[in-house]
Parts: C-alpha cells; structure tokens; sequence
C-alpha cells in the first residue's frame, strides 16, 4: 500500500517535482546542458550487446567502485559499461576518472514516466546498485522488467536501519527485487537479513580496495612551490559548522607554528564562497583555490573549493582532519587520507563508517576529538613530533592496505551474473571502437 501511493503521489505531483527540480537548476545542483538526462532522455545512443549498468547515488559511492568498473573493463572488454550518478560534482569526478569507453549519464528521477524512458532506451541486462539508495519506482520497475539486479558495497546506516524498520513491508519488497546483497561488514550483514534481503553476502567493503586517488604532477609541484617549507594540514569533507571549528584550531596553534597553513576542502565545493567570507569576517586571511586566489605568505586559510583535487591536498599535507564527524553526520571516508600517507584526526560522529573507524582504533592509527580545543591540542601533538606522525601514518596505511583482496572476491559473486552476459557479446574489438564517454 505505501509504495503504491508513494507511486501515485510520483504520477499526480509531476508539477511539483518539475518545479522542485527547476529550483535545483537555479541554484547550481542539477546541470542544466544536461538536464534532460534525468528525465530519462539519453544524450549518447545505447551500444550494441550486453550492458551492465552501475548506478551510484554521489560522491563516495562513484569512487567506491571505480576500481570494479576499471577491473571489469579490463577484464570483460566486450561488456558495455553504463555509470549513473546523482550530483553534479560526481559527474565531474566521473569525467575525469571513468576509463575510456565507460558510458557515463545522470540516473533518472524516481518518476515512472521517466525511469520508463530510461529503461527502455538502455535496455540493461545487468544492474549493479552502489551502498544503500533505495528509489521505489526504480526498483520495481527493474524487477518488473526482471533485470537481474545485485546490490554491491551495501551499507545501511543505523538511523536508516531505524527508518526502515518502522515500514518493514515496503523495505522488504524493495529488497526483494535483489537477487544478491553484498555487503561491505557483518554488521551491514545483519541489517540487511533483518530487514527481508533474500540473499546476503558479506565479501568486505570496496572502499579498501581503491587505488590511491590521482594526482596531476605539474600541479603537485607548482603547489609544494607555492607552501614552501610552511606546517600545512587540511580538513576535508568539511559540513557546516565544522569550518568555525577549523578556524577556531587555527588561532589556537598559529602562534606556536610559524606560517601555519590551514587547508579546508568542503563537501559540496558551491559552499567555498560562503566559507570565505565568514572565515574573512573572522578577520582570517583566505584565498579559494575556485577564485584562483595564490597562496601568499600571509594566507591562513586556503579553500580547495574545486572538484576532483583530494589526491593534491592529502600529498602536501601530513596531517588531516576528516569532516562529518564534529557534526552529527556519520563521518566520511579516511581511507584515501590513510593511503597517502597522513595522520589522521576525527570528530565523534563516525557510524557511517564505524568498521573502519574501529579497525583504524585498534591499531592506534587515529585520534578522535571532540571539538575546536581538542583538533588543536591533537594537531599541536602532530606538528610538535614527527615520530608521532609517522607512526600514525604508518598505522593508518597499514591497516587501509590490508585488504586489497577484497575485489577478487566481490568479482567472484558477480560472476554467476556477469559470465552469462560474455557469450552474447559482439565482437570486443569492434565494441570497443563505437564505445565513447560523453
């Protein structure tokens, strides 16, 4: 009944989501050029053979599986590959990062007119869902065209697990239309058997198996060039709130670490502007990376409020902070931070990631802080003791290496779904050739 009237209310409201939609345009959180893709619209033509298509909700979720999308196009060069995201800015990633010949388009609105533009126009014969976003209408429209579909890196959050809970029919008919769930720990496991997932497997989180996040050299260069030998940590994947935290850790340390650098990467880089002048008014100096805005020996704040540019930052800095967690959020990924090297800092808030976090604990790899004065007295510690650092650093690397294997794995339980497809495939040479990203 409640994904029948949450249908209904799909079909009945269409003015109201177009309107909502337009006003997503205005401010900078749809891509206008290519909005009709989320109404289903295709902007390339779909390729010849078998397709498998990967939707991933945003950000985290498209890097997650970067590495299963380069190992199958490695692998299966004649399966045609479709990657879907949500956001503007994993768009951006994903032109950037995407290997060639990947297909790449926005997902389409839960909306069953235009998901049925979609489908039709894609015809997928495989679709692999990332981590835990649930669109009913989509959902039931693959099952309905029984599409197989395989649920990949799962994670249910424990505030979703509550929320699901409270309309356990829906969210198991939703999870019915999966013939696997992989997900990425026990716990997830658990969640997902609980709330009537017909098949569960627990192969490990992907977010372990992704390769350290690119760098362009030239840049890395002309920013080592531009900091000098000044003390340098950043704070990425920063919400609001968290930036006054930074700033207020800043003060605090300044005077004891001469040229301190602060760098802050927020989550959503439109925020950069907005950060600038509060940070200014503050009486901070501030340049942003998006205005073109130089480092000068002056600067105490540098806003990397640019897309696709992590690996630059965790390469100048020894020390990061990883946002989301001084504010009731659930924490983002340390894993890339750890690969690169750096000494980790946290906020509280971490359940989104609570497996990392804990095997990260065990290892003495991470220090958590419970607000401004304690990331002060923690980075203080860190710049003060190179030892410290490095076997932080050491520790964190350690343990974010430690399953590469993970991969393998995964790519065994898709096989059963993936082999079948192989046998319908044109010729892979000549596939190749009409495959092109848009």
């Amino acid at each position: 009944m409640m994904l029948a009237l949450y249908r209904a209310t799909a079909i009945l409201g269409d003015p109201l989501i177009r309107a909502f939609f337009a006003r997503r345009r205005r401010r900078g959180r749809e891509d206008p050029a290519r909005f009709p893709e989320r109404r289903g619209v295709p902007s390339v033509a779909r390729p010849a053979g078998a397709l498998a298509w990967i939707h991933a909700a945003s950000v985290g979720e498209a890097i997650s599986v970067l590495c299963l999308i380069e190992r199958l196009r490695r692998e299966r060069p004649g399966l045609s590959l479709l990657v879907t995201t949500g956001t503007v800015t994993s768009a951006a990633i994903m032109a950037e990062r995407l290997p060639r010949g990947v297909i790449h388009q926005y997902a389409p609105i839960d909306h069953p007119a235009w998901i049925g533009r979609f489908l039709d126009h894609w015809k997928p014969d495989l679709a692999l869902w990332v981590e835990s976003e649930f669109w009913p209408n989509l959902l039931l429209a693959i099952a309905a065209r029984r599409i197989p579909l395989v649920l990949v890196n799962a994670r249910i959050s424990p505030r979703s697990f509550r929320g699901w809970t409270r309309v356990p029919r829906a969210i198991a008919r939703l999870l019915g239309c999966f013939s696997l769930c992989l997900a990425q720990s026990e716990a997830d496991g658990e969640k997902l058997v609980a709330l009537g997932a017909p098949r569960v497997r627990v192969p490990g989180n992907l977010k372990f198996a992704a390769p350290s996040l690119p760098v362009d050299e030239a840049e890395l260069r002309r920013m080592r060039e531009a900091i000098g030998d000044r003390p340098v940590w950043i704070a990425i994947s920063t919400h609001p709130g968290e930036e006054t935290a930074v700033a207020d850790a800043h003060r605090r340390i300044a005077a004891n670490h001469a040229g301190l650098l602060s760098v802050i990467v927020p989550r959503h880089p439109g925020r950069g502007s907005g950060i600038a002048q509060e940070l200014a008014a503050a009486e901070l100096k501030v340049a942003r990376r998006a205005a073109n805005e130089p480092i000068r020996p002056e600067t105490d704040i540098y806003i990397a409020d640019t897309v696709g540019e992590l690996g630059l930052f965790y390469r100048v800095a020894e020390i990061a902070f990883i946002g989301g967690s001084l504010v009731p959020h659930g924490g983002q990924n340390m894993l890339e931070a750890a690969k690169l090297g750096c000494a980790i800092l946290q906020g509280p808030h971490t359940a989104n990631f609570a497996e990392i976090v804990a095997e990260m604990n065990a290892a003495g790899a991470v220090e958590t802080v419970a607000d401004s004065a304690a990331l002060a007295g923690g980075l203080g510690r860190l710049l003060r003791d190179p030892a410290l650092r490095q076997a932080r650093s050491a520790a964190a690397a350690a343990v974010a290496t430690a399953k590469e294997g993970i991969l393998d794995t995964v790519l065994d339980e898709l096989a059963p779904f993936l082999d079948p497809l192989d046998r319908r495939q044109p010729d892979a040479q000549a596939t190749a050739c009409r495959h092109a990203r848009p």
